[in-house]
C-alpha cells in the first residue's frame, strides 16, 4: 500500500484539509500518531498543512510517560517543529470528578488539543485514529446498544462543539474541527509503514492491559470473530460507511421535522408539537427524542435503546400527564396538545392555557373581562338563549356555561389550597379530594399547583380545562346562564 498517496486521497475525499491549514497534531509517541505526523510532512504543497505537535503527559505510566514526552520532544525538534508539552495528573482527575480512568484521560487530552488550538489559531486537530480503531469502535457500540449515530463509528472529521469529550466548562470554537486523516487505513499497514520508514515509535504497555473494554476487544473479542471471518474488521468499517450515509440522509428528515415540530427551547425544557410528532415516521420519532436529550444534556454521550424505545412508546400511545424517564435526569410528558422533554423537576407549563402563581387569588368580573398573566384573559358575559345539547357536547376545555345562582357575590380564580375538595359533573354529587381527582384525570403533577380553579367562598366551581362541578351544572330549570371563556390576547 503507497500509504502517502491513500491518505492524501482520504483528505481530499473528506474535505479534512485546506491549503495552508494550521492543524494541532496530537502525538502520543506510538505507531500511529508518528505515522500521521510524518505522513502530514510529506504532503504535497497543496495539502501540506502548517504543523504544531502536541503531547499530554498523562501522569498515569510513571518513567514511561516521561521518555514518550521526552520522545515526542525530540522528534518534534528533528523535524523543526514547533511542540506543546503538558502534564496532567489524570489518576486525580479521575478521583476528584469520579470518572473512569479512561474517561478523564479522554476528558484531558482533548481538553488540551482545544486549548493548544485556540493558542496558535488552528483550525483542526489531528488524531492518529486509523481503520481497527474503526472497526474496534463500531463492535463497541454495536454491544453497548448503540443506534445509527453510534454505529456510524468514528467521523473522518468532527466539530470539536459537537465532539461530547471536552471537559466540563470548556467550549469549543465553532470552527475547530477534529480530523482524522488514517481512520480508512488498517494497522497493519500503519506498523509496515513505520518499519518501511525507519520510524521507532514508542509501545505503550497499557494497550495490553485487557481490563479495559476496548483493550479487551483488540486482544480476544476481534482476533475470535477473526477466526470466523477473517475480513471482521474490513466489514465493520464498511458497516460504519453505509451506516453514515444512511444517518446523513435520516438526518436530513429529522431537521425538516424539528423546524416543524419545536415550539420552545429553554435551558430545561424542549416543547414539541404532540399531533406532528406522531405523525412522523418511527425513525424520524425516535431521532427527534434523541436530539431533543442531547440539546438539554451537551455532555450526554449515549442513550439506551430501551429509554428512548419507552419513551417512543409512552409519547405516542400515552394519555395526557403520561411520562417516560431518559437519561441524566430528564423526562418526557405528554401535555394535551404537546410533547415535552424536561429536567425531572422542571415546571413545564404549556404556553396554550391559562395559569395562576401558587396562592394566587383573582377576583373575576361577572359580567366582564378579567386579566390574568402572560396575554390570557377571562372573558364572562350572561347568555339569554342556551342549548343543553351545545353544552354538553362543547369542544372547548377553556370554556364553560355556569348556573349564575352558584356564583354567588364574590366569584374568583385561585390555585388549590390543602383540604380542597371537589363535586365534579358526572359523579352524581358525590364529593372527592380535589387532589385525587386531578390525580385520576392524569393532570401532570407540575401543573396542580398553577391550575386555575373557579371558586364561591369555598365552592370549587370549576376547575378550569378539566371539568365544571354538579353545583354549577346547567339543568332544564336552571334560570341564569354565565358563560365563562378563557382566551389568549
Amino acid at each position: 500500500m503507497d500509504l502517502l498517496r491513500e491518505v492524501k486521497a482520504y483528505i481530499v475525499r473528506h474535505q479534512l484539509l485546506e491549503p495552508d491549514a494550521r492543524v494541532v497534531v496530537g502525538v502520543s509517541g506510538g505507531p500511529d500518531s508518528i505515522a500521521l505526523l510524518h505522513l502530514l510532512t510529506r504532503l504535497d504543497e497543496t495539502y501540506r498543512p502548517d504543523v504544531h505537535v502536541a503531547h499530554l503527559n498523562h501522569g498515569i505510566r510513571g518513567e514511561a510517560a516521561d521518555e514518550d514526552q521526552r520522545y515526542v520532544e525530540a522528534l518534534a525538534e528533528a523535524y523543526h517543529l514547533p511542540c506543546t508539552i503538558a502534564r496532567i495528573d489524570v489518576p486525580a482527575l479521575a478521583r476528584e470528578q469520579n470518572l473512569a480512568l479512561e474517561e478523564a484521560a479522554r476528558q484531558a487530552r482533548y481538553g488540551f488539543l482545544a486549548r493548544v488550538a485556540d493558542q496558535i489559531g488552528a483550525r483542526h486537530i489531528a488524531v492518529g485514529h486509523h481503520g481497527d480503531d474503526q472497526a474496534e469502535t463500531v463492535l463497541m457500540h454495536l454491544l453497548r446498544g448503540a443506534g445509527p449515530a453510534g454505529l456510524r463509528g468514528m467521523l473522518p472529521a468532527t466539530p470539536m462543539r459537537d465532539y461530547r469529550l471536552l471537559p466540563p466548562g470548556q467550549a469549543a470554537r465553532a470552527d475547530l474541527t477534529l480530523i482524522r486523516p488514517l481512520l480508512g487505513i488498517p494497522r497493519e499497514a500503519i506498523e509496515a509503514y513505520c518499519e518501511r520508514e525507519g520510524l521507532s515509535p514508542r509501545f505503550d504497555r497499557s494497550n495490553l492491559d485487557t481490563t479495559y473494554f476496548r483493550n479487551q476487544l483488540r486482544h480476544e473479542v476481534l482476533p475470535y470473530l477473526a477466526g470466523i471471518n477473517p475480513r471482521i474488521s474490513e466489514r465493520l468499517r464498511n458497516l460504519a460507511e453505509v451506516v453514515r450515509a444512511d444517518y446523513e440522509l435520516l438526518q436530513e428528515f429529522v431537521g425538516v421535522a424539528i423546524d416543524t415540530l419545536v415550539i420552545a427551547v429553554h435551558s430545561d425544557t424542549l416543547t414539541m408539537d404532540l399531533a406532528r410528532w406522531r405523525e412522523q415516521p418511527l425513525a424520524v420519532q425516535r431521532a427527534v427524542i434523541r436530539w431533543a436529550a442531547y440539546q438539554l444534556r451537551r455532555t450526554l454521550r449515549n442513550i439506551d435503546f430501551e429509554h428512548i424505545e419507552q419513551a417512543v412508546e409512552i409519547a405516542r400511545d400515552g394519555q395526557t400527564g403520561a411520562r417516560a424517564v431518559l437519561p441524566h435526569g430528564l423526562e418526557l410528558t405528554v401535555g394535551y396538545t404537546t410533547l415535552t422533554i424536561s429536567e425531572a423537576d422542571a415546571v413545564h407549563l404549556p404556553s396554550e392555557r391559562p395559569w395562576l402563581e401558587p396562592g394566587q387569588v383573582i377576583p373575576v368580573d361577572i359580567p366582564g373581562v378579567t386579566l390574568l398573566r402572560q396575554g390570557w384573559s377571562l372573558h364572562a358575559r350572561e347568555v339569554s338563549h342556551w342549548d343543553l345539547e351545545t353544552i354538553a357536547e362543547n369542544p372547548n376545555p377553556l370554556a364553560a356555561w355556569i348556573d349564575a345562582n352558584a356564583l354567588g357575590a364574590r366569584p374568583a380564580l385561585r390555585t388549590r389550597e390543602t383540604g380542597d375538595r371537589f363535586r365534579p359533573q358526572g359523579l352524581r354529587g358525590a364529593e372527592v379530594r380535589l387532589s385525587d381527582f386531578l390525580i385520576n384525570t392524569k393532570v401532570p403533577r407540575t401543573w396542580r399547583d398553577h391550575l386555575p380553579l373557579l371558586v364561591s367562598g369555598e365552592q370549587i366551581l370549576w376547575v378550569a380545562g378539566i371539568r365544571v362541578s354538579e353545583k354549577a351544572l346547567i339543568k332544564p330549570d336552571t334560570s341564569r346562564v354565565i358563560h365563562l371563556r378563557f382566551s389568549m390576547s
